[in-house]
């Protein structure tokens, strides 16, 4: 049904009659209400009786006033302006009528029918937008180079960029890559390659074999390095020779092999399938020096005999089985299976979770973090699930069990059991960048995001309220993104209702915003989680006639789909996914 909305411009008020009766009768009435001497009208009171009887006639006429006029003839009625909205289309099928009633189902159906890669925010070295010049990308813009193509993993510094293709091979653009060729191209191939961290001036591959490359970031230095006759040097050839080193754990047992890796700076971890954490120095230019490693007494002068980037097994933790690894420019964390999380590294900014101290600025071995402490007192029971770094702060999310008071009455009794998801942030937050409304350039402890904490929703399926937990954290060197892990829908077909839309997950972003890195188009930072506007700035919900309405962006969950227009093409496992870089962020379509 089209909808009209009169806009209406107000005419100049005039003399209007009500009833069909003549102004002149109603003006010859008011000679009665008013006294005169010698013919001419009496001053003070005698004016008051001549205005207030020309009212009294003027409403029994059923005439209005005006506003008063210098002409003799009343000014002439303008006529009203009326504009109506332009129709919007009708739904031509099912498919045309969920765009039209959902801006979430428009952004996941777009998202399956063309994959890529959106990047905003610094672009001082070419890596948010390669064929430009602009020297920021206030809002997502999509890089040609990746259209149409699924990414394994893609890591971002403002001045290089590095990405996986769906076949595995690496690419690289930025002017920190090539100057005088910033675009993507392809540098590393054949190695099968699933999973990407960059440092300062090196970039850390992890092939789908368990194999870790370090290779540097400037295409020269690939092409010029020199070759080493040591074991751990190597060399593949393409159209020109990629130097690169491999980084081999010692001491491996059967079967066991690097399942993933994490790096700052200056350092990287790499984690083993048996739960073991080795790390190893990751930069040329500076070796870790602010116990980063995890290794007790390790310097650049007491390093052992061999390369200088070997790995090292982190021996205070051996005997742990370790599920998850994270780390910041020049700290680490490490989160074992049974919640207990251990810290190392740089506590300047009280990234480790606990009060910075000028004598200990530093802890160069793991120690546990003791999360009870922040519990003490609520009746619950805590137990990290996910661990985040970057930049200067790390991020814990807490699954909170409800367990017997020592006062419990009756509804405490009912809430037993009751599980609540917390999430937690220290270190710098000088940008916003700790997410909690707070303005620090130091943290005494983690403290809650309260508004990424205890959520809860309705889930038709389980016909039950369940916690709203996060899927992941994405985060940069002052900036974060937070994927959260709420129901999905993603089923709507030819099948069901063309009311039934599909729907992803949110996303909030908050932190340093002075490179336009959290995509409003705005440049100032923001010290809680916020939501952002859809990938293309809102073209597909104006098509649709959704112009002035606000909607937010939503992330496409994990789905089985046929890609292309229409979906006629390739069937492929796909989602979204969100990196948080150096000044620099990236909306990408994987596997």
């Amino acid at each position: 049904m089209t909808a009209y909305r009169p806009l209406l411009r107000h005419a100049p008020l005039v003399w209007r009659s009500i009833h069909p009766r003549p102004i002149g009768a109603a003006l010859q009435c008011s000679r009665y209400a008013s006294s005169t001497k010698g013919g001419q009208q009496k001053r003070g009171g005698g004016v008051g009786r001549f205005v207030g009887g020309l009212l009294v006639a003027l409403v029994a006429g059923g005439a209005v006033l005006s506003y008063p006029t210098a002409t003799k003839e009343p000014p002439k009625i303008r006529e009203a302006n009326i504009e109506y909205e332009k129709p919007r289309p009708l739904p031509e099928s099912k498919e045309d009528s969920r765009d039209l009633i959902s801006s979430q189902h428009l952004q996941v159906k777009q998202s399956w029918e063309h994959p890529g890669v959106y990047c905003w925010g610094s672009n001082s070295g070419r890596v948010a937008a390669p064929d430009s010049t602009d020297s920021v990308v206030k809002t997502p813009r999509r890089i040609a180079y990746f259209d149409d193509q699924l990414i394994r993993d893609i890591k971002l510094d403002k001045e290089f960029g590095a990405a996986i293709t769906e076949r595995g091979d690496l690419v690289q653009w930025g002017t920190g890559f090539s100057r005088e060729n910033p675009t993507p191209t392809p540098t590393l191939k054949g190695k099968d390659l699933v999973r990407l961290e960059i440092s300062k001036d090196r970039i850390i591959a992890l092939s789908k074999d368990g194999s870790v490359y370090s290779l540097p970031v400037a295409q020269l230095d690939q092409q010029r390095g020199e070759k080493s006759t040591s074991s751990s040097w190597s060399f593949w050839s393409s159209p020109s020779t990629i130097n690169y080193r491999q980084l081999k754990p010692t001491g491996l047992g059967w079967g066991e092999s690097v399942i993933n890796i994490a790096s700052g700076l200056e350092h990287v971890l790499l984690l083993t399938s048996k739960g073991r954490v080795f790390s190893a120095a990751s930069s040329t230019s500076d070796f870790p020096s602010k116990g980063q490693l995890g290794i007790p007494g390790l310097t650049w002068a007491t390093r052992p005999q061999g390369v200088y980037d070997q790995p090292h097994e982190i021996l205070t933790l051996k005997g742990f089985k370790i599920s998850q690894i994270a780390a910041g420019d020049y700290h680490s964390l490490a989160l074992e299976n049974d919640g207990r999380v251990f810290v190392f590294g740089d506590n300047s900014s009280g990234q480790l979770g606990f009060e910075v101290e000028k004598e200990i600025p530093f802890v160069d071995g793991p120690i546990p973090l003791p999360f009870s402490k922040m519990y003490r007192g609520t009746h619950e029971k805590p137990r990290v699930t996910t661990i985040a770094a970057g930049g200067a702060n790390s991020f814990f999310t807490i699954d909170a069990t409800r367990i017997t008071g020592p006062n419990d009455d009756e509804h405490g009794a009912r809430s037993l059991g009751r599980l609540s998801s917390d999430v937690w942030a220290c270190g710098s937050g000088i940008w916003g960048s700790l997410g909690n409304g707070r303005w620090t350039h130091v943290s005494l402890g983690p403290s809650k995001i309260k508004s990424l904490s205890g959520l809860s929703e309705f889930d038709e399926k389980t016909n039950s309220v369940v916690p709203i937990r996060l899927a992941y954290m994405s985060i940069g060197s002052t900036h974060a993104a937070a994927v959260m892990k709420n129901v999905t829908h993603v089923d709507a077909s030819d099948k069901t209702s063309d009311q039934d839309t599909n729907w992803g997950a949110d996303v909030l972003w908050w932190g340093g915003n002075e490179h336009y890195q959290l995509g409003t188009g705005r440049r100032n930072n923001v010290a809680t989680p916020m939501y952002i506007g859809p990938l293309d700035g809102g073209k597909g919900d104006a098509e649709k006639g959704r112009k002035d309405e606000m909607h937010r962006f939503q992330i496409a969950p994990k789905t089985t789909v046929r890609l292309g227009e229409g979906g006629k093409g390739r069937k492929a496992t796909i989602e979204q996914r969100v990196e948080c870089g150096r000044f620099v962020t990236a909306v990408y379509s994987t596997t």
